[in-house]
């Protein structure tokens, strides 16, 4: 009897906080309407598969008590997950910083919005850390924040602090992402939603630039690394079999039948896409720090060296350059390779101008330095001089993260935004 009071009373409240969001911030309705609470013995913080949320009556009513307005901020902290797609991808990162990356954002979000049902007795003490987390990362998305806490690990005390301030839900479901009733691309459409409603609602009324900025995160295109650098292929012979012409049927029967004389010869040629010919241009210009370079120049040569477009002999070029080209490595082997990740030295700072490597690439084309060169991939901030005049080879300009103030790449290039969670843990073997 007991329990089924608890039980209703719970819902009640739920229904309370519930009917807050939609009054104060209705463009979270189709998020809320996905979302059914389910009450669950075992998850003493709340937890979501996408698709439901799950609760203790008991736990959440003593919370509520205490401080009626943690239910209107759990709500909130898991619609946002969910909006902000935290949750997919989880396998590909480091789960106690993506969790604690994913806690914070959100939970700056909400703040900055500055809603009175949702203040709490520590958002003194938070709203003091984030002011110093934003002096070192600016705007606060997971991603950001993921990137910092790989580079920069706090001790477990300030760790315990952080976990008390922004922890609001559990994210164990998260791992179970297979069995999400909801899919990423359900999700990304309630956020386009969510985006476009937020724009309306919130013209000339401050505190929302986190949340857009959060769902530009969210919603932005997702990239295929790999696939695009298929796209640098050419056709080239490899000593091999050709499966496809050769009859192992025939060939083993005249083995069999006349002792060592084959029916049919294998063709010592296939002709196969490989990567043989590559330019890869770094921009050193202040914001391309030295570790995040070395992190794209190991994922970039690992996909070449794991799939089948990987040439015995390679001719890669890799450019440093800033104002001007500062360093050419060519790169005919992984030993070479493996020497200029180790010794190699970061050259250049200096501001950015895009056409010097292009005329310098021109050159060696000139001089007869590449035979068939496929393309070229920048990777660089975006600030920086294009070249006007089109290049005959394909071009990609590789970024780490949108940024609308950044001027459109040629009409020319193909412009992609590389997350660098996405391969600072893929990268299975680095090279250093």
């Amino acid at each position: 009897m007991e329990k089924e009071k608890l039980s209703n009373l719970a819902k009640e409240v739920i229904k309370l906080a519930q009917d807050d969001i939609l009054i104060h911030l209705r463009f979270f309705d189709m998020a809320v309407f996905r979302l059914t609470w389910e009450p669950r013995e075992s998850a003493v913080l709340p937890q979501t598969n996408q698709s439901q949320i799950f609760y203790q009556p008991r736990q959440l009513l003593k919370n509520y008590k205490k401080e009626p307005a943690s239910l209107f901020r759990t709500y909130l902290h898991i619609i946002l997950h969910c909006v902000f797609s935290h949750s997919y991808g989880y396998g590909t990162v480091d789960s106690k910083l993506w969790d604690m990356a994913a806690d914070i954002a959100v939970e700056n979000a909400i703040l900055e919005m500055g809603l009175p049902q949702s203040q709490l007795e520590q958002d003194i003490h938070a709203k003091r850390k984030l002011t110093l987390l934003k002096e070192d990362i600016s705007a606060l998305t997971a991603d950001r924040i993921y990137r910092y806490l790989l580079h920069n690990p706090i001790s477990n005390e300030e760790w315990q602090e952080w976990t008390l301030l922004f922890q609001k839900d559990d994210h164990a479901l998260w791992r179970e992402e297979e069995k999400l009733e909801i899919s990423l691309e359900q999700w990304k459409k309630i956020s386009e939603r969510v985006k476009a409603d937020l724009k309306s609602f919130t013209k000339a009324k401050a505190g929302a630039e986190t949340l857009e900025k959060n769902l530009e995160e969210a919603t932005r295109e997702d990239y295929d690394y790999e696939a695009i650098l298929k796209r640098f292929t050419v056709m080239g012979e490899d000593m091999g079999i050709n499966d496809e012409e050769f009859d192992y049927i025939y060939y083993t029967y005249g083995l069999t039948t006349y002792g060592n004389l084959p029916l049919i010869e294998p063709l010592e040629y296939k002709e196969v896409h490989k990567v043989r010919e590559f330019v890869i241009a770094i921009d050193t210009s202040a914001s391309c720090r030295g570790e995040i370079v070395r992190e794209f120049l190991n994922h970039t040569y690992t996909i070449l060296k794991s799939t089948e477009t990987y040439f015995h002999k390679v001719n890669i070029h890799i450019l440093q350059c800033d104002n001007e080209v500062r360093e050419d490595v060519k790169i005919t082997s992984d030993e070479e390779f493996h020497n200029f990740m180790r010794y190699g030295k970061i050259k250049g700072f200096g501001a950015t101008d895009f056409r010097p490597v292009f005329d310098y690439v021109d050159k060696l084309m000139e001089q007869g330095e590449f035979e068939n060169l496929k393309g070229l991939i920048y990777f660089t901030d975006g600030y920086g001089v294009y070249p006007e005049k089109m290049p005959r080879y394909e071009t990609i300009f590789a970024f780490l993260e949108e940024d609308e103030n950044r001027q459109s790449v040629p009409p020319w290039s193909l412009k992609v935004i590389l997350k660098e969670k996405d391969y600072e843990y893929k990268t299975s073997q680095r090279i250093h």
